[in-house]
């Protein structure tokens, strides 16, 4: 995975040491959550913060690891398909009037430049 972040992350050391020492794991998983965080626009740090939170609260809560994953992809869909949702926001935007939307319906125009066909 290419990002602004650096993926340095060996799957098989990272669940070796879930096993051998899960207060090391903990710390790392959470340190490396962090630097994520750090990363992004200090706009969006907040919001990130408090999702971590939530997510942090699920795993704590739950009886396992598998329920704390039912749980947090119940939650990432309830995001996307629930009341206020990502879906119901798409479908507000593609209602609205160009005017209520500048910076979706009034880009600047741009000329399409024609491609030549291939040689052959």
């Amino acid at each position: 995975m290419n990002s602004a972040f650096d993926w340095d992350i060996d799957f098989d050391e990272w669940c070796a040491l879930a096993s051998t020492d899960p207060h090391s794991f903990e710390k790392q998983r959470q340190h490396l959550v962090n630097a994520v965080i750090d990363s992004v626009p200090e706009d969006k740090q907040l919001r990130l913060r408090r999702l971590q939170w939530r997510i942090d609260k699920v795993r704590e809560t739950s009886g396992s690891p598998l329920a704390a994953c039912i749980r947090i992809s119940d939650m990432m869909w309830d995001a996307v398909m629930g009341k206020g949702g990502l879906r119901e926001a798409l479908h507000i935007l593609s209602q609205a009037e160009p005017e209520a939307v500048p910076f979706i319906h009034n880009k600047p125009k741009a000329t399409v430049l024609p491609f030549r066909p291939p040689c052959n």
